[in-house]
């Protein structure tokens, strides 16, 4: 559902790991970067943490999902660098706002 909710306000691409979604976006750089702080390999803070670290990648806004909702998980978030923190759960239309707001 939110694949198909997002595909109808945005172009999509996916990524299954922090290094594939750093390569991706080097190669073909988005309008804005969805990433999960729970991920295989690098975690979504250390893919955060490269991608603004990354000179071709660095201006690309990152939103941060999560099912960790405390206030020293969204801090690290932001501390990573992410633009913008959503929590698990939540509706399609606040996730769509947040992505605009940061777009």
């Amino acid at each position: 559902m939110l694949k198909a909710s997002l595909g109808l306000e945005f172009s999509l691409s996916y990524a299954n790991s922090g290094t594939t979604c750093l390569s991706s976006a080097i190669a073909d750089p988005p309008d804005a970067i969805l990433l999960d702080v729970c991920m295989p390999g690098l975690d979504g803070y250390d893919t955060c943490r490269l991608l603004k670290n990354t000179p071709e990648t660095e201006q690309i806004p990152v939103v941060m999902v999560s099912g960790l909702e405390s206030e020293l998980e969204q801090k690290a978030g932001f501390e990573a660098g992410c633009d913008a923190y959503v929590v698990k759960p939540f509706s399609v239309k606040t996730l769509i706002e947040k992505i605009k707001t940061v777009v």
